[in-house]
């Protein structure tokens, strides 16, 4: 199946409406009660993030009847659904709150990610931003582009390859074990300089319009990634596993490393994995 430029713009409407009506009409605005802890006090959800996937999930169906939707929420409910992801014949991947606790905290950081999934490979990555009202939008074959809210796009493209002293990149160690989890903290500052959002939409953002250099994560989950590193591949970059083996909608280890090409990819894992 191949999406037009109509359905990629009913899917930016479906996003937008969503997000309007059930996200930023509760920003700020949550109750002690619209917060709660999923498996620990980083990883919450809030109402915003259930009435929005329910919401987008319930026009997916509609529109694409015999497609699979795999949501993030939807996923802490049944844990089934993932395996199902590989085999598809259409998917569609949704991550209604991207970077919840920003979103909870009142920090307006956070955006609606959403990855169409064909017979095993992404097709389709789209990134929402409920405050800046602006889409980064890829399209395997077709390029990432930044659709402003007024309507203007522009063409994204990864940063160049840098020595990595001069590199900027984010480091998700926090999500490692010891004692690889210090080795690679303290290796990430031989780098220029690093951030953490946070919030994977906005740091792959700033990946595929070329203000960093590289991303590291290491756990991965389709909601967090697959919209993302498609963006970031049609802008011209390069992601692996950090094995160094394609990484596929199916995946959910084995860790992931974007760069700005091949080579870089080959020294920051080189830099970062030094003893």
């Amino acid at each position: 199946m191949t999406f037009d430029d109509r359905s990629v713009d009913w899917l930016a409407a479906l996003l937008a409406e969503t997000a309007a009506a059930e996200i930023m009409t509760r920003f700020r605005r949550l109750a002690t009660g619209d917060i709660r802890q999923k498996t620990s006090a980083t990883d919450l959800v809030t109402e915003a993030d259930v009435n929005a996937e329910r919401v987008i999930t319930r026009a997916l169906k509609a529109r694409y009847p015999d497609a699979l939707v795999v949501g993030e929420e939807a996923h802490a409910d049944d844990p089934s659904i993932l395996p199902k992801l590989g085999d598809a014949d259409l998917a569609f991947v949704i991550d209604p709150v991207d970077g919840t606790i920003n979103f909870a905290s009142g920090l307006p950081l956070f955006g609606v990610m959403l990855a169409v999934v064909v017979k095993g490979e992404t097709v389709l990555g789209m990134i929402y931003d409920p405050v800046g009202k602006d889409f980064l939008i890829g399209m395997r074959g077709a390029g990432s582009h930044l659709r402003h809210s007024d309507g203007r796009q522009e063409r994204c493209s990864v940063a160049p390859a840098l020595p990595v002293t001069e590199m900027v990149g984010a480091v998700s160690w926090n999500h490692m074990q010891e004692p690889e989890r210090s080795m690679i903290a303290k290796n990430h500052a031989r780098f220029r300089a690093s951030f953490n959002y946070r919030v994977a939409a906005h740091e792959y953002r700033l990946l595929a319009t070329g203000f960093a250099h590289f991303l590291v994560y290491n756990k991965l989950m389709p909601w967090d990634h697959l919209a993302g590193t498609l963006i970031h591949a049609e802008g011209g970059g390069y992601s692996a596993r950090l094995d160094g083996s394609p990484y596929l909608p199916s995946h959910v280890g084995g860790g992931l490393l974007a760069a700005p090409d091949r080579d870089s990819w080959q020294e920051i894992k080189h830099t970062l994995w030094s003893a």
